[in-house]
């Protein structure tokens, strides 16, 4: 071992316990536990008892089959999907698919082991294996041969090797010959991980303290790891469809009458806005919870104007609380006893914006359902959503609270070096619990800085202060995938920008990005320029006009991606080896970087490739193995190569997958403007596909008692026809009258008739029902009512 790492040794003896096998190794032992039939869950047992942190993990009580045998120098234990084998001497673990093929083992010298409290394991490293996930770190969505950390920090100057960051998810996902698994590691105290750096036949992670326990996953498709992940951690939240239009911030917008004039200049120049959002100095003197008198006299009036016009407001809110005198945070907090003490028992003193704050310990139940109180009067005069910031904790100028700072875990008492990277977790569950205690009826929107594994149930998150530049719009795609693997779908960049300001260019390539983020917000800091769309001259804002619109658009088939995510945790924006594993030229050759960092699907069906790069007027996109449309202009391609594409500074490329259904919808100024309608299916016909289509109300939680819709189209194309059914609708949820507006893409010749239900449609270019067949976008349009029944549509081309 070298050190005084102590390895876990000879199995003396084992036990099973129901759905557990105890291995007792001498000074060390270990635990096997069936999760599931593709999900194990590993423990060290080391001399000190620690404690498994209670808030991230939830596990199925379902009892899962399994069977156990007893071998010579192995024992077995083996599921519907999974084989483990447990060498005996020394006890070293190896796990099998059950065709045989080996998918992970501990490295043969090192196994799992212990140094006083530090606890880590060790594991043999294909050469042709792939590592992505681990939450928010920069550069390159493959971190193989690289060391992380896991420790929350306010890193506000990073680029490419800076780490950590601000949110810490200690899971990876690896890749290896088309099969996939996953390994969470379920300690929240400062844990590290090693995928090669200090050797190439291994890899290893571990923590300083708590205990070793993971959970092994197995795919083998990435989708199902996530499946199983998120099965674990928790589902994401469904957001509320307003949260998904484009977003404008920056810090900070004030007085009142500034925030009413961007609002307004939104509105005037037709550039589709959901959702305004207020910065630090809305407060007074920091102060949490509080206005600022002088600046908004009337807050509750101005959200009232605001919502007239479709706007949303979301406020800022900081864990630190002003020691003040007179201050009623201040005051409720300390005669409660609810801040972060030092082992003195003085409470922990830490200067943020306001100056000397105190820090709630949302460690404690109590102090959590206090915290979410505290909304109530924001929520009643008109606060939408919540931005949650500084919550690491941020501490000037060390970063932090104290290490020694006690906090009291409902009854267990513990210090930050547990509680330091769950703080801005807890802080999220709880402001959580308390917008939906308080607005039983709507979904929660809140947005945080800091975050752990499980963040996925409360918030959304964003990357962080990131800077105006090229380098910085390309590291945001391979971060926004890599937490999208991590199973945080919600997640976004400040589009421009937030340090320094962006030229012309960049912005317009930037907001071309920015549109396929899951969230799309505008955001630059406090002495930077203007950054809303309009300050960078006509061109551009025309060009931010065409993205945002263009999101808006989409908002059907992106709410209905989030909708994916909530069922299943695939994420909204997606590596490209999610959707196509078996595809050998994603990891091959000098195509490498372009394929896994500069293009990505969005959804099951898009494919972007932005331009991420100063003055490129082109570039190389790979298309994988099928047929691909050009969005822009319909043109067919076939996939498994690179091609060339032109990309003026007012193109983005972006390529459908042929097959695909994507349910648009015509512009709006904001998400709930007007109703659907028509609903718009862009078909791609190409062999057969089938497409779930979801909408509820976009806002409460009705969907759990069936108000919702459901409805499946499928599309069949061969060299006579084209045939597309529309199942009859599932679910309580109405949407109202309105109008199908199916267009068929990439169709060469007009067809000789159409049919609907056996019977002949007229061709006319308005009207419903109807079609026509537009020769210059290759595109045949047909209209028919949703009446909420089965469809069946036959395009007869011979």
């Amino acid at each position: 071992m070298g050190g005084a790492w102590r390895s876990i040794g000879e199995i003396e003896e084992y036990d099973l316990r129901g759905n557990i096998l105890v291995l007792n190794c001498g000074e060390l032992g270990a635990e096997v536990k069936v999760v599931g039939s593709n999900v194990f869950r590993v423990r060290l047992m080391t001399p000190d008892k620690v404690h498994s942190p209670p808030w991230i993990v939830r596990e199925c009580e379902a009892a899962p089959s399994f069977a156990f045998k007893d071998e010579d120098e192995h024992l077995t234990v083996s599921t519907e999907n999974l084989l483990l084998k447990v060498r005996r001497n020394p006890c070293r673990l190896e796990f099998y698919a059950r065709d045989g093929w080996l998918i992970n083992r501990d490295d043969s010298g090192k196994g799992m082991g212990w140094d006083g409290e530090q606890v880590r394991c060790w594991k043999e490293m294909p050469e042709n294996e792939h590592y992505f996930g681990f939450g928010e770190k920069a550069g390159p969505l493959d971190k193989r041969d690289q060391a992380l950390t896991m420790w929350n920090t306010d890193n506000v100057y990073h680029y490419t090797p800076t780490d950590p960051l601000y949110g810490s998810i200690p899971f990876f996902m690896a890749l290896r010959d088309g099969r996939s698994y996953g390994i969470f590691l379920n300690n929240t105290y400062r844990s590290s991980f090693d995928m090669g750096k200090e050797s190439s036949s291994y890899y290893s992670f571990g923590a300083e303290r708590g205990p070793l326990e993971y959970y092994f996953i197995y795919g083998p498709e990435p989708k199902k790891v996530l499946f199983h992940y998120t099965e674990l951690t928790g589902r994401p939240f469904l957001p509320p469809l307003w949260s998904l239009g484009y977003h404008q911030c920056r810090w900070s917008y004030y007085p009142e009458s500034r925030v009413k004039e961007v609002a307004s200049e939104l509105r005037k120049r037709r550039i589709p806005c959901d959702a305004v959002w207020l910065d630090i100095d809305y407060m007074n003197g920091f102060r949490v919870f509080t206005w600022d008198q002088e600046k908004f006299a009337d807050p509750k009036r101005m959200m009232e104007e605001l919502s007239r016009s479709g706007f949303k407001t979301v406020v800022i809110v900081d864990p630190g609380v002003k020691v003040e005198r007179g201050y009623y945070v201040y005051e409720d907090g300390l005669s409660r006893g609810y801040f972060v003490r030092l082992p003195s028992g003085e409470l922990f003193t830490g200067d943020v914006w306001p100056g000397a704050c105190h820090f709630p310990d949302f460690s404690n139940s109590k102090v959590r359902e206090w915290w979410g109180s505290l909304f109530k009067e924001l929520l009643e005069i008109g606060v939408a959503g919540i931005w949650l910031d500084m919550n690491e904790p941020a501490v000037f100028p060390n970063k932090t609270i104290r290490l020694d700072a006690v906090h009291d875990a409902d009854g267990r008492l513990t210090d930050h070096r547990e509680i330091h990277n769950v703080y801005g977790f807890l802080m999220a569950k709880a402001t959580y619990e308390g917008l939906l205690k308080h607005q039983p009826d709507k979904r929660p929107f809140i947005l945080t800085r800091s975050f752990f594994a499980g963040i996925q149930r409360y918030a959304a998150v964003w990357t962080g202060d990131n800077e105006s530049s090229w380098e910085h719009l390309r590291l945001s795609i391979p971060m926004c995938l890599n937490m999208g693997i991590s199973g945080v779908p919600f997640v976004g960049v400040d589009i421009g920008g937030f340090r320094r300001s962006p030229s012309s260019e960049l912005f317009a390539r930037w907001i071309q990005l920015g549109v396929f983020y899951p969230f799309c917000r505008n955001h630059t800091m406090t002495g930077t320029p203007d950054q809303e769309p309009w300050a960078f001259g006509d061109e551009v804002e025309s060009i931010s006009r065409r993205y945002i619109e263009l999101r808006y658009k989409l908002l059907p088939y992106i709410y209905n991606c989030f909708y994916q995510a909530f069922r299943t945790g695939v994420p909204v924006m997606r590596a490209m080896f999610i959707d196509f594993p078996d595809d050998p030229n994603i990891f091959s050759g000098t195509m490498d970087g372009y394929i896994t960092e500069r293009q990505f699907m969005v959804g099951d069906w898009l494919l972007v490739a932005p331009i991420v790069y100063e003055g490129a007027r082109s570039r190389i996109v790979y298309l994988p193995k099928g047929e691909w449309f050009n969005f822009w202009t319909n043109e067919k391609y076939s996939g498994e190569l690179p091609i060339v594409v032109e990309a003026p500074l007012d193109v983005c490329p972006i390529f459908v997958r042929g097959g695909a259904i994507i349910p648009m919808r015509d512009v709006v100024q904001y998400s709930n403007e007007k109703p659907i309608d028509p609903l718009v299916l862009n078909v791609y016909p190409s062999g057969s596909s089938r497409v779930e289509y979801y909408e509820d109300d976009g806002v409460s939680f009705n969907y759990a008692e069936g108000e919702y819709l459901i409805v499946e189209f499928t599309c069949k194309n061969n060299e006579n026809a084209i045939t597309f059914e529309i199942s009859e609708r599932k679910g309580s949820y109405n949407p109202g009258a309105r109008t199908y507006e199916i267009r068929f893409n990439g169709i060469e010749a007009k067809p000789l008739k159409v049919l609907r239900n056996g019977e002949e449609l007229k061709q006319k270019h308005v009207g419903t029902p109807s079609w026509t067949y537009i020769e210059r976008e290759r595109v045949v349009v047909v209209r028919i009512p949703d009446e909420g029944r089965r469809e069946l549509l036959e395009i007869k081309m011979r």
